[in-house]
Order: C-alpha cells, then sequence, then structure tokens
C-alpha cells in the first residue's frame, strides 16, 4: 500500500476527501469482518496501515475529517443473532506504537501530561496482547450475570449461556465487590486449534483460518452446546464498572483477579523504566513461538490506577496504554510459480506459489505479490523499493506475514538465483477471459477490461451482489453462486431473479435435486429470492459492484439522486465527463471526481447497462430519501460552506444542515442554492459570483436556520 500512495501532503482536498471516504468504507467493511463475522479480510498490518493513513490526512486536512471517521469507530456493530447488552463503561480500543521510538514518546507524553519531572518515579506494566476475542463478564452479589462481546464498544452480544462453558470463567466469586465486570480475552490454544480442524473436516464442517477466527467464532454460536465443545481458555487482564476499587496498581488489581479464581498472564511484568518496558517486549518477544496461543504485541499500562484516571480517555482510546505490535514473522522459501488472480473489479492480482514453509505456526504456500511495479522491484513512479531486486520464477525469496495473516513476499536473495532466469512478464491479456490488460495513469493496478463479460468478474460480482450489505439472500451463499455459475444457472444478476421461472413449476423441481440441495432448501431459496425483489436505491447501486462504490457511497449517491429512473438519467446524461449532471455528481459531499468517473463509465457501457436494465424490470427498486426536518427552510436545498467559519466548526455546519434536511455538497455548481463563505474564501465564492447564486455569511445562515 504504502508503494503506490501518493504523500498526504501532496493531496489537494478534493483528493483528501475521496480518499477519506474510500478509507472509511474499506475499514468499515474490515471492522464487521473481523469483529462481528469472525472472518477477517485484510491482515491486521494492513489494517493499521489504513488506520494511519486515515490519521495523516485528518491531521493535514481537518475540516475533512468525517462523522463516520474510523478514528472515532471501535470494533463493529453486534450481531442481530444476539440479544444486545450495553456496556456499563465502553470497551475501548488501544493506541498502537511499532517501534521503539514510540514506545519513548507515550511514556514522555505520558509524563508531560502530569506535569512530572524526567526522574519522578513512574512505572508501567507489561503483558502480551492476546490474540483473540474480548469479552466482558459482569458479576453481582459473586454471581457471573452476564457475559458480552465487545461489539461497538457500547453495545455487544449476549453469550453468557456460551461463557458458562469455558472453564477458565468461574460461575461464582468469593470475596469480591458486589459489582464487578472482569474483562480478557477468550482463545484457542495452537494445539486445540490443530485438533478442532482436524475434527472439523473428518466431519465436513468448517475449518478455521486461524485460532483467533476459531476462538470466536466458538463463543458466538447459538447453540451453547457446540460452544461447550470447543476448547476455550480466558485470559483476565482489565475490568469495567466497580462497587469497590480492586487495588490502587494495575499490578494489584490483577493479583486479586488471579485470587479470585480468574486465569492471568504469568508474563505481566511491572517495570519501573522504558528500558525495562522494552527489554519485557524482546522476552515476550522471543517466546512467542513456544507459548503456544496466538500474541500479536505487549500492552503497556501506567501502573498507579490514580494516574489512569487523571490521565483519562480520548474518544476511543485511554491515555494510559500502548499496544506495542510484533514485527512481522519472516521465512525464506523457493518461488515456483506466479499466478494471476482476477477480481470483481478486474483487478489482476499476482499470487506466489511458494514451497511450503513454515511461518509463526501457520504453513504458507501462496503470497502475494501486490501488482507489476512490485514484481519488478519498483514503485508506480519507476523508484527502487528493491535495488537491483526483480521477482522472479524460481528465485529464492524472503516471506513475512504482516499482522499473521496475509504472507507477502519481501526481498529476493540474488546469490540463490538460477541461471537463465528471465523478468516475469506481466500478461496484457486477461488469463481467465482474453480481453485486453489496461492501466490507467498513477494506478498500480491493472484491470481486466472484459466487465461482465469475463467469467472470472462475473461469477466475484454475483457473490458480492448477493453479499450481506448487498442483496442479503438467504441460502445463496459464496458457494452456492458459484456451483450455479459453472453449471450455466445464472450468469448476471437478473438471472437470479428468474431461476424458478426457467427451472420447473417454482424452480424447486430442478433445483431440488441438485447436490446439497433438498425440496425444504429449494423452498427457502425461492422464497428468499422472493423477498428481496423490493430493494431500496443505495442497495442496488452497492450490490452492482462498480469500483470506489462501497456503502457509504452508494448511500450517498442515492440520497442525492431519490430514485432509480433520475439516478439512470444522470448518469447517462454525464457520460462525457462534462455538462451540468456531471458538475452535480461531482457537487456530491463525499464523491470526488474518482468515484464519479466509476460511476458514469460504469452505465456508459453499452453490456454494463443493458445487464442492469434487465435486472431492474425484474425489481421494485425503492426511492431513497434524504433526511428532511419538517418545516425547515432548507430541506432540499443543496448548500456550499467555504472560507473560515467562526462560530461553528466546519463538521458541526454540515452535521445542522444535514439535520434541517439540506444537502451539502463540496463544489459549487449551478444546483447549489446557498454559498455560505466566511473569511478565506476563494475560488468558490467567486464562481457562485459568476453563476448568480445566494451568497450568505455564517451570521445570515445561523439567522435563515434558526440560530
Amino acid at each position: 500500500m504504502a508503494t503506490t500512495l501518493r504523500p498526504v501532503e501532496d493531496l489537494s482536498p478534493e483528493e483528501a476527501r475521496d480518499e477519506l471516504a474510500a478509507l472509511a468504507a474499506e475499514m468499515a467493511r474490515a471492522n464487521l469482518a473481523y469483529h462481528r463475522d469472525d472472518a477477517p479480510e485484510i491482515s491486521d498490518a494492513d489494517y493499521d496501515a489504513l488506520k494511519l493513513r486515515n490519521a495523516a490526512i485528518e491531521a493535514m486536512f481537518p475540516e475533512l475529517k468525517r462523522s463516520d471517521s474510523p478514528s472515532e469507530q471501535v470494533g463493529a456493530a453486534p450481531s442481530e443473532a444476539f440479544a444486545k447488552v450495553r456496556h456499563a463503561k465502553p470497551m475501548l480500543s488501544l493506541e498502537n506504537a511499532f517501534d521503539d521510538a514510540e514506545v519513548v514518546e507515550f511514556v514522555e507524553r505520558v509524563r508531560r501530561f502530569l506535569n512530572l519531572a524526567p526522574d519522578a518515579p513512574l512505572a508501567f506494566t507489561a503483558e502480551p496482547k492476546i490474540d483473540g476475542l474480548s469479552l466482558s463478564l459482569r458479576y453481582e452479589d459473586g454471581v457471573l450475570v452476564t457475559a458480552a462481546t465487545r461489539g461497538d464498544g457500547e453495545v455487544g452480544e449476549n453469550v453468557t449461556a456460551n461463557a458458562r462453558t469455558i472453564a477458565d470463567i468461574p460461575d461464582r466469586l468469593d470475596g469480591a465487590p458486589g459489582v464487578i465486570e472482569v474483562r480478557g480475552e477468550v482463545y484457542m490454544s495452537h494445539a486445540d486449534f490443530e485438533a478442532l480442524n482436524l475434527r472439523q473436516a473428518e466431519t465436513s464442517g468448517r475449518t478455521f483460518a486461524n485460532p483467533r477466527n476459531a476462538a470466536a467464532g466458538s463463543l458466538r454460536q447459538l447453540d451453547p452446546k457446540i460452544t461447550a465443545a470447543r476448547p476455550l481458555r480466558f485470559f483476565a487482564y482489565a475490568w469495567g464498572e466497580l462497587s469497590a476499587p480492586l487495588a490502587d496498581t494495575q499490578d494489584g488489581a490483577i493479583a486479586r483477579l488471579h485470587a479470585l479464581g480468574f486465569a492471568t498472564n504469568p508474563l505481566m511484568r511491572r517495570c519501573e523504566s522504558v528500558d525495562e518496558m522494552l527489554g519485557q517486549y524482546r522476552l515476550i518477544e522471543g517466546q512467542r513461538a513456544t507459548l503456544g496461543y496466538d500474541i500479536d504485541g505487549v500492552v503497556y499500562k501506567v501502573d498507579r490506577l490514580d494516574l489512569q484516571a487523571r490521565l483519562g480517555f480520548r474518544s476511543t482510546t485511554p491515555r494510559w496504554a500502548l499496544a506495542h505490535k510484533f514485527s512481522a514473522e519472516r521465512a525464506t522459501t523457493e518461488l515456483e510459480a506466479i499466478d494471476i488472480q482476477v477480481g470483481r473489479t478486474g483487478a489482476l492480482s499476482p499470487v506466489a506459489r511458494l514451497l511450503p514453509v513454515t511461518v509463526g505456526g501457520v504453513v504458507v504456500r501462496n503470497a502475494t505479490l501486490h501488482n507489476a511495479d512490485y514484481i519488478a522491484g519498483r514503485d508506480s513512479k519507476g523508484n527502487p523499493i528493491r535495488e537491483g531486486r526483480d521477482i522472479r520464477v524460481g528465485d529464492w525469496v524472503t516471506i513475512y506475514r504482516a499482522g499473521d495473516v496475509i504472507p507477502k513476499v519481501e526481498d529476493v536473495d540474488l546469490a540463490r538465483r538460477p541461471a537463465g532466469s528471465e523478468p516475469y512478464r506481466f500478461p496484457t491479456a486477461c488469463p481467465v477471459c482474453g480481453s485486453d490488460v489496461v492501466r490507467e495513469e498513477g494506478e498500480a493496478v491493472s484491470y481486466c477490461t472484459g466487465a461482465l463479460v469475463c467469467p472470472a468478474q462475473q461469477v466475484e460480482k454475483l457473490k458480492h451482489f448477493v453479499s450481506r450489505g448487498a442483496f442479503d439472500i438467504e441460502g445463496l451463499g459464496a458457494k452456492a453462486v458459484e456451483a450455479l455459475f459453472v453449471d450455466g444457472w445464472i450468469r448476471e444478476p437478473a438471472e437470479i431473479f428468474t431461476l424458478a421461472a426457467r427451472h420447473g413449476p417454482g424452480g424447486v423441481t430442478q433445483m431440488k435435486n441438485r447436490e446439497g440441495w433438498g425440496e425444504r432448501s429449494a423452498e427457502n431459496l425461492f422464497r428468499a429470492i422472493d423477498e428481496r425483489r423490493k430493494i431500496p436505491l443505495d442497495r442496488l447501486i452497492f450490490s452492482l459492484g462498480i469500483r470506489h462504490v462501497g456503502e457509504t457511497a452508494a448511500r450517498i449517491v442515492a440520497r442525492h439522486y431519490g430514485s432509480w429512473t433520475r439516478f439512470a438519467e444522470a448518469m447517462t446524461a454525464a457520460h462525457e465527463h462534462a455538462g451540468p449532471e456531471w458538475d452535480d455528481l461531482n457537487a456530491v459531499n463525499g464523491v470526488g471526481e474518482v468515484l464519479a468517473g466509476s460511476l458514469v463509465d460504469f452505465f456508459h457501457d453499452a453490456r454494463n447497462r443493458a445487464a442492469v436494465e434487465r435486472l431492474v424490470a425484474e425489481l421494485e427498486v425503492g426511492d431513497v430519501a434524504a433526511p428532511a426536518a419538517s418545516g425547515s427552510p432548507v430541506a432540499g436545498k443543496t448548500v456550499v460552506f467555504t472560507g473560515t467559519l467562526e462560530k461553528l466548526t466546519r463538521a458541526e455546519a454540515k452535521a445542522r444542515a444535514e439535520a434541517l434536511g439540506a444537502k451539502v455538497a463540496g463544489s459549487v455548481s449551478a444546483k447549489t442554492d446557498y454559498v455560505v463563505a466566511g473569511p478565506g474564501a476563494g475560488s468558490k465564492e467567486k464562481k457562485a459570483r459568476e453563476l448568480g447564486l445566494t451568497i450568505l455569511t455564517e451570521d445570515e445562515w445561523l439567522e435563515l436556520i434558526g440560530g
């Protein structure tokens, strides 16, 4: 990622806004996949990189910080399958550090905040960061009454019945405060994980990618009997609501939890200097492979609880704690082949096929190679990222597991390169459909131009179409879609809704005879399909799998146009990337030229448009109205804020305008109703005057909306 993104300081405000929108959508998907679905889509390291990029852009462009900024989010909303539990005290995340210098800065920052002299005593605890599922256990009068997952930090899932099956979690406590919420991590040991996967494979059950997924999936079972059959463990390391203090220090409080009957990590140590903290980090890192369970770093906490209270919290993290992440683990192996995978958007992703090697307890056979530039050893500007080291078939390569999930090729051992090897030639034709491969200027990724005629893209787009955020058709998952696609039963979204008519009375006649199906499951599928014939505009737009268009962007666009007819007409009218409709689309707050171009170009392709028209003919597309306030003088109006606002922050002004039913745009067009101009307003105010638009001062705007 870092090799292809432009430096933050080189971004224009429009580019920054577009990227913040894309980051918010990508991180929201990652949060749901990790916290709610127990199926991570990206590695921890890649997620951390997204988080750092988002923070850097927000720091450079504070006025563009989004209301749904990932920097203000913790976890993901709880699943509807479980009852909800509101945490008495939020379950927050931790600030991350990736090198020693950041740990030193953390300690210095704590000292500055507390106004402590450099030589004043200040102790911390250091403990392994367990890679599992966060859990909060509430005891009243010594009896376990509720167990809840983190959820979004404020509200979690009630998993009390399942938690009672875990041997490390006591049902009763002797000598505990009247109310105590014990917090910690549910995990699975390496040995138990391997045994579980072996049993699952023998019974054709679901196998898990790693112990964290296994632990999360086991705890979040609807049937507690299944959880009871899974070997889950629990480490206690924190607390929420308390009716009486546990101790005066973090170290003492953990000792008290241990005395109450909880398993606590024996590697936790009290440290009186930065050197001791980093020494404990090195010690734990060195023992990592032999612990028998997964950890991904070391957590430091200020030891004195009165100092923790003084330091307090930011919006999503405590000021008194820091997670020092481990560097990725590495190994060397032979690259046997380079394959190309074609994704939903047509992106060509090169994959290294490796001589199997164990890295961090996991057998690695494949690794990502990112893109053509990465294979060639240069970045998108042609600058070397591995001096003189391109990647070739037959090379011995160093691989690392970023965040312990997705393996990547890092370097090449030129001394072991076989004689006669040749540089890898990235394909100029799609390996699946033969269509031309293009790479747009400024892009790192190459794309197949086959779109809906490319089988690889077709099947991936169909999987996306039926996914949870899109049509969410129960019973039609990724495996079912792939099987029906291979057999020619569905090749485009519209054919899902004609499936019943094309395969016997009610569709059941032939469907029930397919492998893995029966009469009842076939009937349930067609019932689920019919239930999705009514779909709101935003979900329809998202379901089409248009590049750069995530759930948030689809919702923004749908609210702007309101109806399918209006949206389709606008996309057609804007096909030349010019004219009033193009300007209007670009002016929508949160859209920008890149996203607008993807939308318009998708609908300009005759094949795409025809496929979408066939789909819409089978649906009832519901209108999506922008939030409106009854009687508001600006409801339905388009507003642009420019210059420096003196009485409101930009975010507050935007939020208040939208709450009153106005649309807040990022640029001025002929369809703009009001331009609110503060000191320093420049080109936007000038354009507004040229177009004869209504220009208001901040005071005039406040008077218009009622103060």
